[in-house]
C-alpha cells in the first residue's frame, strides 16, 4: 500500500504549486522542442541544402543524406530538447535535481535482474495490446492519424538501416540507451514528481504520466503497449526510488527492437519484428501471472532494500 504523508516543503522553487510547474513544463516543453526543431533545420540545410528538406518531407529515401538528415533532426530537434527540458527545470525553474530527476543508484542490484525478467517475459502481453489496438477503428475524420503513422513508420525504417555491426552498435546507443535516458527524465523523473505531488496519489500520478508517455509518440495503433510500458516505468521508479530501473527497462524494450530488426534484415533469425502474432491466449494468461508476481517481488525487494522517501516527502510502504 503507498501512503502519502505530505512533510513541510522545503525552501526555494518547490513552493511553486504543483498544478503551475506542470504548465510551466509543459509550456517548457514546446517551447525547447520548437528551437530544437528550428536549429535542426537549419543544420539540416546548411550541410545538406533545402532538398534534402523537401526529400524528407516526400518520403524519397532514396536521397542522398536522407538518413544522415533524419539523425540530425532526430538528435538536434528531438532528443536534445527532451533532455534539456527536465535539466533546465529540475535545476533552475525547481532547484531540486536529486528529487525531480532521480539520479542516485541507492537501490538493492537486484531490481536490475527482475526489471530485466519482467521485460522479456511482458513480450506477449504487449503482443495482446498491441493485435487489441490494431483492431480499433479510426472514424473517417481522423483517417489521417492513420497516414501520419505510416509515413512515422517509414523514417524508423530509414533510421533503422544497418548494414554493419557498426551502425548496429550505433543505433543501440542512440535509439536505445540515449533516448531511454532522455524519455525517462523527461516523464518519469520530472513529469510524474509534479503529479505526485499535485493529485498526492501515486497510483493516479503514474497512469497520467504513462497516457502522456504513450500520447506524446502519436502513434494511436501503438498507444495501448506503449501506455502499459509506461506504467511498468512509473512503478520501477516509484517503488525503488531511482530512475535508472526504468531507464534499463526502456533500453531493454527499444535495443532489443534494434537487435531483432537488425538480424531478421540480415537474415539471421526468422522472427520478423512486426509479427504480433507469436503468442497463444495462454501465452498471454501465463505472461500476465508471471509479471504480475515479478513486480510484487520488485516492490517487496525495493522496499526492503531502504525506507524509501520520494517525491516531497511522500513515504512509500
Amino acid at each position: 500500500m503507498i501512503n502519502t504523508p505530505v512533510k513541510d516543503l522545503e525552501k526555494g522553487g518547490n513552493q511553486i504549486h504543483p498544478g503551475l510547474q506542470f504548465l510551466i513544463f509543459l509550456v517548457l516543453s514546446f517551447a525547447i522542442l520548437i528551437i530544437g526543431t528550428i536549429i535542426g533545420l537549419a543544420v539540416v540545410t546548411a550541410l545538406y541544402g533545402s532538398n534534402t528538406l523537401i526529400a524528407i518531407g516526400n518520403l524519397k529515401v532514396t536521397t542522398p543524406h536522407f538518413v544522415n538528415s533524419l539523425w540530425v533532426l532526430q538528435i538536434i530537434g528531438t532528443t536534445l530538447p527532451i533532455l534539456a527540458t527536465p535539466v533546465f527545470f529540475a535545476y533552475v525553474i525547481v532547484r531540486e535535481p536529486q528529487n525531480y530527476l532521480k539520479p542516485g543508484f541507492r537501490f538493492s542490484w537486484i531490481l536490475i535482474v527482475l526489471v530485466l525478467a519482467i521485460m522479456f517475459i511482458s513480450s506477449p502481453i504487449m503482443e495482446f495490446l498491441s493485435n487489441l489496438n490494431q483492431k480499433m477503428v479510426l472514424p473517417p475524420f481522423l483517417k489521417w492519424m492513420r497516414d501520419s503513422e505510416d509515413q512515422a513508420q517509414k523514417l524508423t525504417e530509414a533510421l533503422l538501416q544497418m548494414k554493419t555491426i557498426w551502425d548496429l552498435i550505433k543505433d543501440v546507443l542512440l535509439i536505445g540507451l540515449l533516448t531511454a535516458i532522455v524519455e525517462e527524465f523527461m516523464f518519469r523523473g520530472v513529469l510524474q514528481t509534479i503529479l505526485v505531488r499535485w493529485t498526492k496519489n501515486t497510483h493516479v500520478a503514474i497512469w497520467i504520466t504513462a497516457i502522456l508517455f504513450s500520447a506524446f509518440h502519436m502513434e494511436f495503433f501503438g498507444f495501448l503497449p506503449r501506455l502499459a510500458l509506461g506504467a511498468l516505468f512509473g512503478y520501477f521508479v516509484a517503488w525503488s526510488g531511482s530512475i535508472w530501473p526504468a531507464v534499463w527497462a526502456h533500453f531493454l524494450n527499444n535495443a532489443t527492437a534494434v537487435v531483432v530488426t537488425y538480424l531478421f534484415n540480415h537474415k539471421l533469425i526468422k522472427v520478423n519484428p512486426d509479427d504480433q502474432h507469436l503468442f497463444s491466449y495462454t501465452g498471454y494468461i501465463i505472461s500476465l501471472a508471471i509479471v504480475l508476481f515479478l513486480l510484487f517481488v520488485y516492490k517487496k525487494t525495493a522496499f526492503n532494500k531502504t525506507p524509501i522517501t520520494e517525491f516531497d516527502g511522500e513515504e512509500l510502504d
